[in-house]
């Protein structure tokens, strides 16, 4: 255990150092290439700011747990994984390889949503063929085992719902990458807990990843070249580690808390599409809030919204800054973790 411990921290450190390298590099060639992320009506910044921050993501979690795996397999004479851990990872892997290639060919040259919710759908069976898969809902409806032509599309459509909540959150300095280290910090804990390393290593390679991307995103000058943002090519790696994390804990009533803001901000947007086409079939412009992601919804004024559009949802009638929602969405997401620790220790 102490071994696996200090294997830990080492993911965590080298995954951390490598960021720190890796990120300033990428800024200095998306200033040469000017690949900026444009400011527009819907976004605070009035500068360009470069998009590809995210394309450090995939290497500085992978090389680390590749290292590490294979320093333990020659320092220890054993193997760390069994087979079937080793049949996961690279599924694992593959498929995030696969959303990280898809992520940056968007970020450079865009992507039709259809085709990457397909692309999205392919990983989530690959990831289910490879035995990631929702079979219980322990007494939640009265429902406990599930057959697998249930559990096989309600695990793809977790999967795919969790990877579009991380793209969609990607819009507040802070956001999206606090909210995720919150998240890879409390998997990690329940991981160590419960002695799964390889996943422990995992989460602390992720989130070892997303602190020097975060002191970047939120206390970088623009004006300096040293500001980047996530873009798909980092919301959908991460998206797509947290999705697996969610499936593998296999402890299914604690989802919702964990990973309740994630929920709720695609939930946002889903009933938002649906009651506005609801109203447009009827000829009328309706909104449940004034935008989606429900983030957004707190530093939209009614001025903004288009003239003869009804909306259900008006307050709070003062807006708040996007610093003010960070936090608090912070501050809900670590208060909804310890409660999944408390309630995983109690189980």
């Amino acid at each position: 255990m102490t071994i696996c411990l200090f294997e830990t921290l080492a993911a965590f450190a080298v995954s951390c150092l490598l960021s720190a390298m890796i990120i300033p590099k990428i800024s200095l060639v998306a200033f040469k290439r000017r690949l900026f992320d444009p400011p527009s009506d819907r976004k605070l910044h009035t500068t360009h700011i470069p998009r590809l921050g995210g394309i450090a993501f995939f290497p500085c979690i992978t090389v680390p747990i590749s290292l590490i795996i294979a320093c333990h397999n020659l320092c220890t004479d054993s193997n760390l994984l069994c087979w079937e851990q080793s049949t996961c990872l690279l599924t694992m892997f593959s498929c995030l390889f696969i959303l990280y290639l898809m992520g940056m060919k968007d970020d450079l040259i865009g992507m039709r949503y259809r085709a990457k919710f397909a692309i999205q759908t392919l990983c989530g069976f690959l990831l289910v063929a490879s035995g990631f898969c929702f079979n219980n809902l322990y007494g939640l409806f009265g429902i406990h085992e599930l057959p697998y032509y249930i559990g096989m599309p309600f695990t793809v459509f977790i999967i795919v719902y969790i990877m579009n909540a991380i793209n969609l959150i990607d819009g507040i300095d802070g956001l999206a990458s606090g909210l995720s280290m919150i998240a890879f910090f409390t998997f990690g804990c329940m991981f160590a807990y419960l002695h799964w390393w390889l996943y422990a290593f995992i989460s602390f390679a992720a989130l070892g990843t997303l602190i020097p991307f975060f002191y970047y995103n939120m206390f970088g000058q623009a004006h300096r070249g040293r500001k980047v943002f996530m873009g798909d090519t980092g919301s959908l790696t991460i998206g797509g580690i947290i999705a697996v994390f969610a499936i593998i804990i296999h402890k299914e009533l604690l989802i919702p808390i964990l990973c309740g803001v994630f929920l709720v901000e695609n939930l946002s947007v889903i009933l938002q599409r649906a009651y506005y086409k609801a109203g447009k079939r009827k000829g009328v412009k309706q909104r449940l809030f004034k935008r989606t992601p429900i983030h957004d919804h707190f530093r939209t004024s009614m001025n903004q919204i288009e003239d003869g559009c009804r909306v259900v949802f008006t307050k709070p009638d003062n807006l708040f800054h996007e610093s003010k929602i960070t936090v608090r969405f912070w501050i809900v997401t670590i208060v909804l973790a310890a409660i999944t620790i408390i309630t995983l220790k109690i189980r």
